[in-house]
């Protein structure tokens, strides 16, 4: 049959409640061998109308901007950037039932630029035959590279086509600029559990499209549970729902157990990508828990990262990297632990050796942070940048007359410099009072006071001034 947009869909929406004697399904499923096999229950379901839709109330809900264009009945072009279940595919094909447009479905990673021109060339004609707008669905816009997507950007800058991609991955990385300058993204989140849950039930109430013909029977914690494993995806949550109901076909019964949905759910995969966003993302909320002093934050993330099949190495790596960022030296030590910590997943491997780097997100949480190491090392990079030939000094050449060995003076410091004139100034090293930089702080305001020309006495007397640093406020 034809679907909404005049396109040949090949579903059979109307035969999902196929009765045995008495008006009443004997089993799942009656097929004869002319129907086939049904759609999926989530492509049955897809909603038809703007009402039937859940979720993303900011895009399609009052002064949403996709809502705007359904309601006006005006289309421009953009891209839909969720994750899968989000309402992509729905949202465009809505969008092109309000303008009356016709809807050309089209997958990057099926098809090529040839299918494209061709797709332009009959837009081109219906438009100038019969003045009706084309909608390219452009879904997976990012599987195209950089050539393929400036294939769309003449046509759509004319009007010749409205382009509506669709894409898992970020597109300020996967699509060009002069592409996003044309076509605005439109971001979607994943759908809450009460989304997820509406979704379910309107599946299990419409004779029509969905299994109210099965009069099968759901609680609201079955339900809940159902939305809760599908994590954010409506697809996921029918097809759970829908082999659910399967096993209840089969053993005869009719009430949704949990057990039924547990069995039916099988397994939840992480929602991480090893290379794009979520992979970013986790290992950033990582980060931020350790810099928090949040151990429990720490910990989950860690865990949802190797649960996930992140490369463990990346993740010792990273906690290697936090030690110096922003623990640095208020607590040292932390730098050894998270080198050993890898060294010990080096050593034992999966799954014993992820205590170690669970170890090492621990210390690192709940140690003293500084980041003045991280600071300093950076103001000493511009410098050396701005100053790449300054002489060094003299008195600190190799094998140089008139160094002064620090050790046998007074107060065990000099009074001489060991920058160059051109780099001297604001010191780059400013300890804050945390840890072990706390008493850092004061030896190197006693240190830098003498080299200024004061006493040792005065030195001490000028603790956490002169440079040394104590931190400013708000730091």
């Amino acid at each position: 049959m034809n679907d909404l947009f005049g396109t040949e869909s090949g579903s059979r929406t109307g035969d999902r409640s196929s009765a045995g004697a008495g008006g009443a399904p004997s089993t799942w499923r009656e097929t004869g061998p002319a129907k086939g096999p049904p759609p999926p229950l989530a492509s049955s379901m897809r909603p038809r109308t703007l009402a039937e839709f859940r979720g993303q109330e900011k895009v399609v809900g009052p002064g949403g901007s996709v809502r705007a264009m359904i309601d006006q009945g005006r289309l421009s072009s953009f891209v839909l950037w969720g994750p899968p279940g989000s309402g992509k595919t729905t949202l465009a094909r809505l969008a092109a039932q309000s303008a009356d447009a016709a809807f050309v479905p089209f997958s990057a990673v099926a098809e090529g630029v040839a299918r494209v021109r061709e797709i332009i060339a009959q837009a081109k004609e219906r438009r100038r035959a019969t003045g009706r707008c084309t909608i390219l669905f452009c879904d997976e816009i990012h599987r195209f590279n950089k050539a393929q997507q400036d294939a769309f950007l003449g046509v759509v800058e004319s009007g010749d086509i409205v382009l509506v991609g669709a894409t898992t991955e970020n597109p300020s990385f996967e699509v060009v600029r002069p592409l996003l300058s044309r076509a605005p993204v439109v971001v979607l989140d994943p759908l809450s559990p009460d989304d997820l849950a509406a979704v379910v039930n309107a599946a299990l109430s419409d004779v029509e499209r969905g299994l109210g013909a099965l009069g099968i029977e759901a609680s609201e914690d079955v339900v809940r549970q159902i939305a809760e494993a599908a994590d954010g995806d409506a697809r996921r949550a029918l097809g759970v729902l829908e082999r659910a109901v399967q096993l209840l076909a089969g053993a005869g019964r009719k009430t949704l157990t949990p057990g039924a949905v547990e069995s039916a759910v099988q397994h939840r995969f992480a929602v991480y990508d090893k290379a794009g966003d979520q992979h970013y993302d986790h290992i950033s909320a990582l980060h931020k828990a350790v810099r928090g002093g949040d151990p429990d934050g720490a910990l989950y993330w860690l865990a949802r990262m190797l649960e996930a099949g992140e490369d463990p190495m990346y993740v010792a790596r990273r906690l290697v990297r936090m030690a110096a960022e922003d623990v640095g030296l208020a607590a040292p030590g932390a730098l050894a632990v998270a080198l050993a910590g890898r060294d010990a997943y080096r050593f034992l491997g999966s799954p014993e050796g992820e205590l170690g780097l669970a170890e090492a997100a621990v210390y690192l949480a709940a140690s003293p942070k500084s980041n003045r190491l991280y600071k300093g090392w950076s103001a000493a990079v511009a410098a050396a940048r701005a100053t790449p030939a300054a002489p060094v000094p003299i008195h600190v050449r190799n094998a140089a007359e008139g160094y002064l060995y620090d050790p046998d003076q007074p107060g065990g410091v000099s009074r001489q410099a060991y920058l160059p004139p051109e780099a001297a100034g604001e010191p780059f090293y400013r300890p804050r009072e945390a840890g072990w930089e706390a008493g850092a702080a004061q030896r190197l305001a006693r240190w830098r006071a003498v080299r200024e020309g004061g006493s040792p006495e005065q030195g001490r007397d000028h603790a956490f001034r002169a440079g040394g640093g104590r931190p400013k406020s708000g730091e």
